[in-house]
């Protein structure tokens, strides 16, 4: 009898989870950004929730919760109720590298489930076209000529490393500078009070256009055609990690996973659309990634595995 009671109990629940998941979403859905209003995150969910509305028949309720590189929008998404009524879009450096970078962190990468892989930002290596460097191996020469001159900024930890190996193997000379955000940094660059910069492309593409900026690598492997002869990093010969520039959505840990397929299938469909892809990913010098959850989640790990290594290599000690 008590056999009878749990086996009617497991499959009401099934039931149950099934019946939500039929019914979802009957009520907007809030999502949590990394970034401020404006940001890449922001605008990136507002566009997707306008192609996503109709399919889901309900709206998407962008919340930002910038600051503490990523920790708060973190923390927030993990400790919210696991009804799939709160989910966040959260890059690969708060997933995968916050947890060596910080000596704590306010949340646990394990309790928040991914759904998706939305894009990769795609990363380069710049200069202020002033400084006459159009390769890899002429900027090198530059701060051999210019000793204790040359600034650089990223906010990538693998991009510190790459640096770091440059100023080792072949006598680079320059220092990295910490900056706020993209706008700040794109000006710096510009003024030459930076000149080079391991950046996202979506904020200097038109810089590269004018000719105010040269592009001399890109720096996460992964190839464009807004700069079809500009080499990888691989291309160039390195061998160590590349930047990890995804941007994903999760939900919280115990979100029943009929809503997790379904948030992931009908993204999927949006994002595969060749006119949606254009517009709003290649155009804007990202690269799509879309993938099912299970594959998000195995490449999340397998990120995870180097990471400690990365943040070691860098010598940057943990804040």
């Amino acid at each position: 009898m008590k056999k009878f009671v749990v086996a009617a109990a497991l499959a009401a629940a099934l039931l149950a989870t099934q019946a939500s998941a039929d019914d979802y979403p009957n009520r907007p859905i809030r999502v949590f950004t990394t970034s401020s209003a404006g940001g890449l995150s922001d605008i990136f969910m507002r566009v997707l929730n306008d192609a996503l509305r109709e399919r889901l028949g309900q709206p998407l309720i962008i919340e930002n919760k910038p600051g503490g590189a990523g920790n708060i929008a973190a923390r927030a998404c993990q400790d919210a109720t696991p009804d799939g009524y709160t989910i966040c879009i959260i890059n690969a450096d708060t997933m995968i590298y916050n947890q060596f970078m910080f000596k704590s962190i306010p949340f646990d990468p394990e309790k928040l489930t991914p759904i998706v892989n939305l894009f990769h930002l795609i990363q380069v290596l710049v200069v202020n076209s002033e400084l006459g460097a159009k390769t890899v191996d002429e900027l090198v020469a530059v701060s051999k000529a210019k000793p204790g001159t040359l600034n650089y900024l990223t906010a990538s930890i693998p991009c510190v490393v790459y640096m770091d190996s440059l100023k080792r193997d072949k006598g680079a000379d320059w220092i990295r500078v910490p900056f706020r955000g993209g706008g700040e940094a794109v000006t710096a660059i510009l003024g030459g009070t930076t000149p080079i910069g391991l950046i996202g492309l979506g904020n200097v593409t038109a810089q590269i256009k004018a000719d105010k900026m040269n592009a001399l690598a890109l720096v996460n492997n992964i190839r464009t055609p807004l700069l079809p002869d500009v080499p990888t990093l691989a291309d160039l010969g390195y061998k160590g990690a590349p930047s990890e520039t995804w941007y994903g959505l999760f939900a919280p840990a115990g979100t029943p996973k009929p809503i997790i397929d379904k948030l992931n299938s009908e993204i999927v469909k949006v994002v595969s659309d060749p006119g949606f892809r254009e517009k709003y990913i290649i155009s804007r010098g990202l690269v799509p990634a879309i993938d099912t959850s299970e594959e998000f989640a195995r490449d999340i790990k397998s990120g995870r595995a180097g990471a400690e290594q990365v943040v070691k290599e860098s010598g940057l000690p943990p804040q």
